[in-house]
């Protein structure tokens, strides 16, 4: 590994300190060298907070040093006014002479031009290190501005004969098929992504609070599909202790902590839904069930990643878990049960 790549490496471990917390924003990290030893670094802690760029140049304890230096960063450094000014500047006024990034910055407002700006002021700019994996840290904010839409996680749990729930014509009460730890994953999962997603029958049958209760961690906006406003009140996903977002067709009024979403229901929904989410800044969604709306998701192509859950159960009989192909990318041994990770095939390689 060259030492820009060393480097960068240390950038996008960086990075990953933010998960959860900085949505919409990226994931970012930063480093400043200085004979080859790191002086300063620092990461996106908080969406509307200081950038990492800011926190690694506030946190060198040499100032003078900048201008001998490089700043190493995963993503280009913005050149706009949003949250916070703009870093490109900081890093000109800091005289800092030369600027390694992992990757471009998708959004439109940067986009290149935060690049374009410290080259103008001198600079010596290079792209493109380890650019592969600084783009997938970052893959639901790069599917969030180049497809228009939320990055999208399927997950469910499954027997070992493929089920996903019993028949609950016969029995109404939720049926457990993984474990605590399993249970655990699933909400710090929830914990890392923006909203989590659930169909009107899941709300109705199985009553799901979708909370983050087993993990220390923010709290997803809860959405639920509800065509006719059919779904009882009482639910624990109106309990109105976490924003909940409801997809219908009825007009009605919201109130606190609970918002209503008119669609068109004569049309498919999902594209209405991602186009929705996407100009509410919901980088990334959960979609937990049940069964018909993961089918929706598969069938529509309409998916980035999966998390299969397997228990070691049998039911014999039941709703069929969803058929998937994709590319397993992760597999993890939870006690008894398994967890598999898949990734949707690109459109080059089906």
């Amino acid at each position: 590994m060259s030492t820009s790549a060393i480097f960068m490496q240390r950038c996008l471990e960086l990075s990953l300190l933010g998960m959860g917390d900085v949505a919409p924003n990226p994931m970012v990290g930063c480093v400043i060298v200085h004979e080859g030893k790191i002086i300063g670094e620092g990461y996106h802690r908080k969406f509307g907070q200081p950038h990492a760029e800011v926190n690694a140049i506030r946190s060198v304890k040499t100032p003078e040093l900048l201008a001998q230096s490089t700043l190493y960063v995963s993503l280009e450094p913005c050149a706009h006014f949003g949250k916070t000014p703009p870093c490109s500047d900081l890093i000109i006024e800091s005289r800092i002479p030369k600027v390694v990034i992992g990757t471009i910055d998708p959004f439109a407002k940067v986009a290149g031009k935060g690049i374009e700006r410290m080259k103008k002021a001198g600079i010596e700019v290079n792209v493109g290190v380890l650019e592969t994996d600084c783009r997938d840290l970052n893959r639901r904010f790069f599917t969030f501005h180049e497809q228009k839409r939320p990055y999208v996680l399927l997950k469910w749990a499954q027997t070992l004969d493929g089920f996903i729930d019993t028949d609950r014509t016969e029995t109404q009460h939720p049926t457990w098929i993984t474990n605590t730890l399993s249970k655990r994953l699933v909400h710090k999962q929830r914990s890392e992504e923006s909203a989590i997603l659930i169909g009107t029958n899941t709300a109705e049958f199985d009553n799901p609070a979708l909370t983050v209760r087993e993990w220390a961690g923010n709290q997803p906006v809860r959405l639920v599909i509800d065509r006719t406003g059919r779904l009882n009140p009482n639910l624990q996903i109106f309990d109105r202790k976490a924003p909940t977002w409801v997809f219908t067709e009825i007009e009605r009024q919201d109130s606190e902590n609970l918002q209503f979403v008119t669609l068109d229901f004569s049309r498919d929904i999902l594209p209405q839904m991602l186009t929705s989410l996407y100009q509410r800044d919901i980088l990334s969604i959960v979609v937990e069930g049940g069964g018909e709306l993961l089918n929706s998701f598969l069938e529509m192509n309409l998916w980035d990643e999966a998390f299969v859950y397997t228990g070691n159960q049998f039911f014999g009989k039941g709703v069929a878990a969803p058929k998937i192909s994709g590319e397993i990318i992760a597999f993890e041994q939870l006690d008894e049960c398994k967890l598999h990770v898949l990734r949707r095939k690109s459109e080059h390689d089906l």
